[in-house]
C-alpha cells in the first residue's frame, strides 16, 4: 500500500520554531527534548515523550498509530512559543 505521504530521511534541519527548552523551561540545563524544528522540505521534526502506550491505548475512534509511527506529546507552551514561526497559522 502506499501512502499519499512519506517522512524524507534525507532532509535536513533548517530552524527551531519557538523557543529552546531552555527558554521556556521545560527542561534542566541540558539540552534535551522537548523540541520542534522545521525541516528543509518543510516538514516538522517534534521531540517529545512516547506516550505511544498509554495514550494510544485512548485513541479516538478513526485515530490510529501506524506501526513506523509514535505518538509524542509536547508542552503547551512549546507550541504556543512557537505559532509566530508556523506559517498560515
Amino acid at each position: 500500500m502506499t501512502r499519499s505521504w512519506e517522512a524524507d530521511p534525507e532532509t535536513t534541519f533548517v530552524r527551531r520554531l519557538g523557543k529552546s527548552p531552555q527558554e521556556l523551561g521545560v527542561t534542566s540545563d541540558t539540552p534535551d527534548c522537548p523540541d520542534m524544528w522545521e525541516l528543509a522540505n518543510g516538514d516538522v521534526a517534534v521531540i517529545g515523550r512516547d506516550l505511544s502506550s498509554s495514550l494510544g491505548t485512548r485513541l479516538p475512534a478513526g485515530v490510529s498509530i501506524g506501526p513506523d509511527e509514535r505518538l509524542v506529546v509536547i508542552p503547551r507552551s512549546m507550541l504556543v512559543a512557537a505559532k509566530p514561526d508556523i506559517p498560515g497559522v
